[in-house]
């Protein structure tokens, strides 16, 4: 153990003494490191977003929908298969004959770049408009902030009413956000405002706080086209259920839509936390990326150092000779340049880590999911640390214990 610390003490004092040399190595250990844990570190903070807007949703919702593709492509020869919308009265009968232990909404897409008005002033044309039921709100894991829900009467007769987002809210009112009972203009129609939902964050790519709900009725009377398709989302009350609710839904509406028996569903169920996975998985491929990436600049590092360590073993030849005529072994010279290496590498990649969780949780940030300190990368920074500086130093040391002696004493 005095060994050990004897010679870091060496390794310190040959730093000290060549300050300007060490640094140099010191930043390009720190910015191979960096750029290695600050991506992945970004990428672990991309999925704690996605898995966060999942979860605002409700781990035990699932979602029928129209399939996913609804033309595709016929193969050697056949008819491509067409896929119809799910249409308002099969959405309806399904919401009301589905008499289980769950809350059932009903809803479609009005518009995705609508443009909302107030007055004279007027948002990005980026605002997405759902016309949705009295349950849409909690099925799709919005809380209001301020004002009410719709009720059943308002969306049976098409009242022109809306519950914005709160970007909507900062841009058309400001700062301020007095919304409430305020008239807007969602495409041609004049609605009145009465909720506000809190903040959700964008970074889900659904809508986010860049939305417009608005009473489903109204929006097929005034938004509605031939191809419009309705979704319906379901949320159990006992998640533990699910997967029997789920089955029974499927049951359910294979029959509303007369899908044989034998015939395969031309319709989705989404678990909510089926599409975080499905996003997640496509994030494995850029993980894998940016790991070739990050290594690659560290594998650019690992030379750097190896080179100013060969430079170091040639200018300190004469010391090289003194200790070995006052007794040191070539076990020792190699030991001493070996932990020389470890400890420029790991100093330089204490700074990287450092920087590389900054980058992580400025990602983080940015996507509302809060500080987070990544362990697995910092631990796993410090051992690719000792590792490179044991590769970087091990050439470096094995020339500097296979010197002369004598050559040594007589260098310069």
């Amino acid at each position: 153990m005095s060994f050990i610390k004897e010679n870091i003490s060496i390794a310190l004092d040959s730093i000290k003494a060549n300050r300007l040399r060490a640094v140099i190595t010191m930043l390009i250990i720190s910015i191979g490191i960096m750029a290695l844990v600050g991506i992945l570190s970004a990428i672990d903070a991309i999925k704690n977003g996605i898995n966060n807007n999942f979860t605002n949703m409700g781990a035990n919702t699932f979602t029928i929908r129209n399939a996913d593709v609804n033309i595709r492509v016929g193969r050697k020869g056949k008819k491509a298969k067409s896929y119809q919308a799910i249409t308002y009265k099969e959405a309806i009968r399904f919401k009301n004959e589905f008499n289980y232990p769950v809350i059932t909404s009903v809803s479609t897409i009005a518009s995705f770049t609508a443009r909302l008005r107030f007055g004279t002033i007027k948002t990005n044309p980026n605002i997405q408009v759902f016309g949705g039921d009295e349950n849409y709100i909690s099925t799709a894991g919005y809380d209001l902030e301020k004002g009410r829900n719709f009720n059943p009467a308002e969306i049976i007769g098409s009242s022109h009413i809306a519950i914005i987002g709160k970007d909507v809210e900062k841009a058309l009112f400001g700062n301020k956000g007095n919304a409430l009972d305020q008239f807007i203009k969602i495409g041609a129609g004049r609605y009145k405002v009465i909720g506000v939902l809190k903040p959700k964050g964008n970074s889900s790519g659904f809508g986010g706080d860049k939305i417009s709900i608005i009473p489903l009725n109204n929006a097929r009377q005034y938004f509605g086209r031939p191809d419009m398709s309705f979704t319906i989302n379901v949320l159990t009350k006992n998640s533990l259920l699910l997967d029997i609710i789920l089955f029974e839904a499927k049951g359910l509406f294979r029959k509303i839509r007369k899908v044989p028996v034998t015939g395969a569903e031309d319709f989705d169920i989404v678990k909510s936390d089926n599409l975080a996975n499905l996003l997640i998985g496509n994030l494995q491929k850029v993980t894998a990326g940016a790991t070739i990436i990050g290594l690659i600049t560290l594998l650019g590092a690992a030379i750097g150092l190896m080179n100013i360590m060969l430079v170091s073993v040639t200018e300190r030849t004469r010391e090289i000779g003194i200790r070995k005529a006052m007794g040191a072994t070539q076990k020792i010279i190699k030991n001493q340049f070996l932990i020389e290496s470890v400890v420029i590498c790991v100093m330089g990649g204490l700074i990287g880590i450092l920087l590389g969780i900054g980058i992580g949780n400025l990602i983080s940030v940015s996507l509302d999911t809060g500080f987070f300190i990544p362990w697995f990368w910092i631990i796993s920074g410090v051992i690719i640390c000792v590792v490179v500086g044991l590769l970087s130093g091990y050439i470096p040391a094995k020339r500097a214990s296979q010197l002369d002696p004598i050559d040594s004493l007589r260098f310069e």
